[in-house]
């Protein structure tokens, strides 16, 4: 199974980013965008889990001190690895980058619990919204865009199965983890 743990948009966030977008930009976004019933903030990627090792992330994140809920703001729009050579346009935050990145800690250190490695990367809070080869300068887009400036409650972390197929991934919601 090919799995991630992310904290999921609502639908409101969901809504007022499309429109958003929509209503700053005069075509669609570069390179191939992620559908939007897709959107959500990657807390960990955790690639091809066999059963065994998915009931072990389960019970260590659900035995995880996962803290309080919160919220948070979305802001402007960013790319990796820079605007003028960008592969990845992403919608960043504004507010709650701080908390986002101690529960994404916590999920990480949950994730090596259940036997994992450790990710070789540092967590980066963003939305993907699309991704782009080869390399385009998409600063023109990230100049007609403010930020959105919108704020969300963030009360969970959902562990998702990614199924791949020819119209594009489909993620399925295999398990919610409530934050007090």
């Amino acid at each position: 199974m090919r799995l991630f743990l992310a904290i999921p948009l609502s639908d409101e966030a969901r809504h007022a980013a499309v429109h958003h977008l929509k209503s700053h930009l005069d075509h669609p976004l570069p390179g191939r965008p992620v559908r939007p019933e897709l959107w959500h903030l990657t807390l960990r990627f955790l690639g091809e889990v066999d059963e065994v090792g998915a009931d072990r992330v389960t019970r260590e994140v659900d035995e995880a001190e996962r803290g309080a809920g919160f919220t948070l703001r979305w802001g402007a729009l960013g790319a990796f690895p820079r605007p003028r050579r960008a592969n990845v346009l992403w919608l960043g935050l504004e507010r709650g980058e701080a908390e986002a990145e101690r529960l994404a800690a916590v999920v990480e250190e949950a994730v090596e619990a259940a036997g994992s490695p450790p990710e070789d990367r540092p967590f980066r809070s963003h939305l993907t919204l699309s991704r782009i080869r080869p390399d385009q300068d998409v600063t023109a887009v990230l100049e007609a865009v403010p930020a959105l400036g919108l704020d969300m409650a963030v009360n969970r972390v959902v562990l998702y199965r990614s199924h791949l197929g020819r119209g594009g991934p489909r993620y399925e919601e295999m398990e919610a983890f409530p934050l007090a």
